[in-house]
């Protein structure tokens, strides 16, 4: 039932004053999706070509989708669709201030991998966060959290307090936050141009999960990596469509390429998983040296972000109880985690 009303209020109204096209006119849509990452970044390697076959399977062949580069930048992505350049991307909240209510999957100490994350956050998102109405302008059709980020530094470090000072690349919403409990220097860039920020030496280190060893070539830049039990915190993507594309496609279409969404585009963030792992162990091989946290800084860092969760949780009591929506999100998050293992 939610699905059809979702479609309905989505984009419905312009579904119903769309021109009727043809069998033949549908079976030439191409879905043109706008990507910012490099061709062999998992996401456009694997996320958005196996999103397509479930497309072309459930429209029977109606819709194809075809990836396209260097469109816009990451920040301007969410502009690329909603205006109609192209008719899917995928954006990384953080580069927006807008998006208050995805930081709920963000919060340091949630523990579970990136597909329990993505999992539990799309069912929180459907019963509170979509309260906020931040994708207003595009229809939603996924989330994603990538794993635990991790801190990449050219030296090692001992202690929190070795944070202090040093020019740190932070992604924005959650992340941006935790830098600031650490007393760094903030250095505020989109992904694409964190290599050349840390061989510039522009930035000492870099917030960012484990799979950057390798897809972003970090190996060769930052070759220390400090892991904070239960994550330093998530990184939240989404995953839109344009509503003038839904719009041309018959309802029948519409709905299938809803059915493939949501929940379903939630379990592809397996693949983050497998990047993370992939990562680690490419970093491993090239001699990066990964340290784990203490337990004794791990404490003194849950205590420092503490007031993080605090602030969020009464800049979003207009939209629901704060508190109780993080409670489920890491409910559903670790019992998923469980049942899979």
């Amino acid at each position: 039932m939610h699905k059809r009303m979702f479609l309905f209020g989505a984009f419905g109204a312009a579904a119903l004053s769309a021109s009727v096209t043809t069998p033949a006119a549908q079976a030439e849509t191409v879905l043109r999706i706008s990507s910012w990452a490099p061709p062999t970044h998992f996401v456009n390697s694997k996320i958005w070509p196996e999103w397509g076959a479930m497309v072309e399977k459930a429209t029977e062949g109606r819709v194809k989708t075809k990836i396209e580069y260097k469109l816009a930048s990451p920040p301007k992505q969410f502009g690329v669709v909603r205006d109609g350049i192209a008719d899917a991307a995928w954006i990384f909240h953080g580069y927006n201030t807008r998006y208050v209510a995805t930081q709920a999957v963000e919060m340091p100490g949630l523990g579970t991998s990136g597909e329990a994350a993505a999992v539990a956050y799309w069912q929180v998102h459907q019963k509170y966060l979509k309260k906020a109405n931040e994708h207003r302008g595009v229809v939603l059709i996924g989330l994603h959290s990538h794993g635990p980020a991790v801190i990449h530094t050219k030296n090692p470090l001992k202690s929190l307090d070795d944070m202090k000072g040093l020019k740190i690349r932070v992604p924005g919403g959650v992340g941006s936050l935790v830098g600031r409990a650490l007393g760094v220097t903030a250095v505020k860039l989109p992904a694409p141009k964190v290599y050349e920020s840390l061989s510039s030496g522009v930035a000492d280190g870099v917030f960012m999960p484990m799979e950057t060893q390798k897809s972003f070539r970090l190996k060769e830049v930052v070759p220390n990596v400090t892991i904070m039990p239960g994550g330093l915190y998530y990184g939240s993507f989404g995953f839109i469509l344009s509503p003038r594309l839904m719009a041309k496609l018959s309802k029948k279409d519409q709905a299938a390429i809803m059915s493939v969404s949501g929940a379903e585009f939630a379990r592809l963030n397996r693949h983050w998983d497998d990047a993370d792992t992939v990562g680690r162990e490419d970093g491993l091989k090239s001699g990066t040296k990964i340290t784990v946290a203490s337990d004794a800084v791990r404490d003194a860092y849950y205590a420092r972000v503490k007031p993080i969760e605090d602030d969020w949780i009464r800049k979003t009591a207009k939209w629901f109880d704060g508190k109780a929506v993080l409670a489920e999100l890491r409910a559903t998050a670790r019992a998923y985690e469980a049942a899979k293992k």
